[in-house]
């Protein structure tokens, strides 16, 4: 699961690229969760008994934008390639997350999409008032 207290705590600290490196090791997307999640975590956020619940959904937005900000974001590249090849069939959140998992494990990964541009439900099934899609994927998969 994701490391939510963690993050809290390096934001607290002010280390955002630790932040941001635990935010993407649980999470391949977190541009695109951190936009169109409804959050029902903060709900049940155990704070809420005496205060205001954590807004998880906002710091994780916050770290990966600070991450695009300072050019963190990149391709995570193996140290080694194992030689497979591997063929995912859709590029939405799911296809890419599997991509990037498979990609991480050394294989070689190509994507394909019937669609005219990469994105799958991110792209054609969120609400444009929800994220400004064509800037959130294509910043990743342009």
């Amino acid at each position: 699961g994701n490391l939510i207290p963690e993050w809290n705590a390096l934001v607290k600290k002010g280390d955002w690229h630790t932040a941001f490196q635990s935010l993407r090791e649980t999470n391949n997307f977190p541009e695109f969760t951190g936009r169109v999640c409804p959050a029902p975590c903060e709900a049940s956020c155990t704070l809420g008994i005496i205060d205001n619940p954590v807004s998880i959904k906002s710091v994780e937005l916050f770290i990966v934008d600070e991450a695009y900000r300072r050019g963190w974001m990149g391709p995570r590249i193996p140290p080694v390639r194992t030689g497979k090849k591997v063929a995912i069939i859709g590029s939405g959140p799911a296809g890419l997350a599997a991509a990037d998992e498979l990609n991480r494990m050394g294989h070689e990964v190509t994507v394909y999409e019937r669609a005219n541009r990469p994105g799958g439900l991110m792209m054609y099934g969120v609400p444009n008032m929800k994220a400004d899609k064509g800037d959130v994927v294509l910043q990743r998969t342009g």
